[in-house]
């Protein structure tokens, strides 16, 4: 199906099974891998070197996704070795078996220096509580009294939980690199705001563009902040990165992302995705005439009720968004008794 500007459309209706790969583009196998959360998959790649396969992305480290792996790699891929796996940023679900295809199989690995040094460091970082730091965001943010009360008690979500062990040792991939693999040459884009540096990948032999979690066509990638770096502006840096990227986008391009469907129509996605943002800060604005926390401005923000499933992303969004707006000195900030911080709108 071609393409049409200024709409989105999506080539393949379905995706492959667990255990199945299908065929994108000549050397290109798409396959698919669960997730136990909402988002319940993630997407990866094989692209045909030969004498072996490069991957794009792994998975989380589970028993059930490795044996999914080993069905993969002993049917679809043929028993060829994997030679290399390029992983797109440092979110479990991309990079979870990375330090497994290098222990076990003897892969190299690609990324990028801050994905492989956070990966690195939060993959040692196992805590059986939230840490204090941890627990002061989450207040200061205003996160529900009982539900505060709770993950102060329960083991937080671990990065070793779901990422195997990396081995000392990567090639980095960097802006403005060239790669080779599956016979066609890539230039190397970085996008930011999902996830810091994360690469993206855009053939100069064709029309194909690999685009991790920076480039999705049906939802928008969390932007969050954290704890570990509480004043930060990911927003920003999104909103910069989706302007950087259109200049290379084109109707015709077949878009792999990391979730969702292959489809055509980037140009008209990465409008779509900033003009997502530009809607919810408009609303923010509005509703921060009065004071309120980044955590009751769930509801302008997303337009929906948030289940206590996604109540942890909501937060870090809800946070990045007033962020961006306090640091475009919109607003304002105090406290509240039980270390809430309260956003409102200058006046003026």
């Amino acid at each position: 199906m071609d393409s049409a500007p200024g709409r989105i459309t999506y080539p393949f209706d379905t995706p492959p099974c667990d255990g199945e790969a299908r065929e994108v583009a000549p050397g290109v196998l798409w396959m698919r891998l669960p997730l136990p959360m909402a988002l319940n998959h993630v997407n990866v790649y094989a692209l045909d070197e030969g004498d072996g396969w490069s991957l794009i992305d792994t998975g989380i480290s589970s028993r059930h996704t490795r044996r999914i792996w080993r069905e993969l790699m002993s049917g679809p891929l043929g028993g060829r070795p994997i030679r290399r796996v390029i992983v797109t940023h440092h979110h479990p679900d991309h990079i979870g078996l990375a330090g497994w295809f290098q222990s076990e199989h003897g892969a190299e690995l690609l990324t990028t220096r801050t994905a492989w040094l956070f990966a690195r460091m939060l993959q040692l970082d196992e805590q059986a509580r939230p840490s204090p730091e941890t627990v002061a965001f989450w207040r200061a943010a205003g996160m529900a009294s009982e539900i505060l009360a709770r993950r102060m008690q329960e083991r937080p979500f671990n990065f070793s939980d779901t990422v195997a062990p990396l081995p000392l040792g990567f090639r980095r991939l960097k802006e403005g690199d060239v790669l080779h693999m599956g016979r066609r040459r890539w230039d190397v884009r970085m996008g930011n705001g999902h996830a810091p540096e994360h690469a993206t990948f855009w053939s100069r032999d064709d029309n194909l563009v690999i685009g991790g979690d920076q480039l999705l066509p049906s939802i928008s990638p969390n932007i969050g902040v954290y704890a570990t770096e509480p004043e930060a502006d990911p927003l920003a840096e999104w909103l910069e990165s989706c302007t950087r990227l259109a200049a290379f986008a084109r109707d015709d391009q077949l878009v792999l992302p990391g979730h969702k469907l292959p489809f055509r129509g980037l140009p008209f996605r990465l409008c779509q995705l900033a003009e997502n943002h530009a809607g919810a800060l408009a609303r923010l604005r509005a509703f921060l005439s009065e004071p309120h926390t980044a955590v009751e401005c769930f509801q302008p923000l997303f337009m929906r009720p948030i289940a206590e499933g996604e109540y942890g992303l909501a937060l870090v969004e809800a946070v990045a968004h007033v962020q961006h707006l306090h640091q475009l000195g919109e607003l304002a900030a105090g406290r509240r008794s039980d270390g809430a911080i309260l956003w409102h709108r200058r006046r003026g």
